[in-house]
């Protein structure tokens, strides 16, 4: 009987390893599919960033446009 208590002390200590285990892997799968999730967030931030710079540099360039036009017509009434 007193074999059966270090291989049960054992296997008790293995069970918590293999619980343990099982958790880690568990927040691993976890953080890799936020992981995942933010990386696909983030490019469509850009793309939304990179998008809104064309539309201001265009709204831009239009403004310029019909500034000089005024001018245009300021001089010549």
């Amino acid at each position: 009987m007193s074999a059966e208590k270090p291989t049960q002390s054992v296997d008790i200590e293995l069970k918590r390893l293999e619980n343990r285990i099982d958790e880690l892997i568990h927040v691993c799968d976890r953080l890799t599919e936020e992981n995942r999730q933010l990386r696909d967030q983030q490019q469509v931030l850009q793309t939304d960033h990179a998008q809104l710079l064309q539309k201001n540099e265009q709204v831009k360039n239009r403004v310029e446009a019909m500034i000089t036009r005024l001018k245009s017509m300021e001089k010549h009434p």
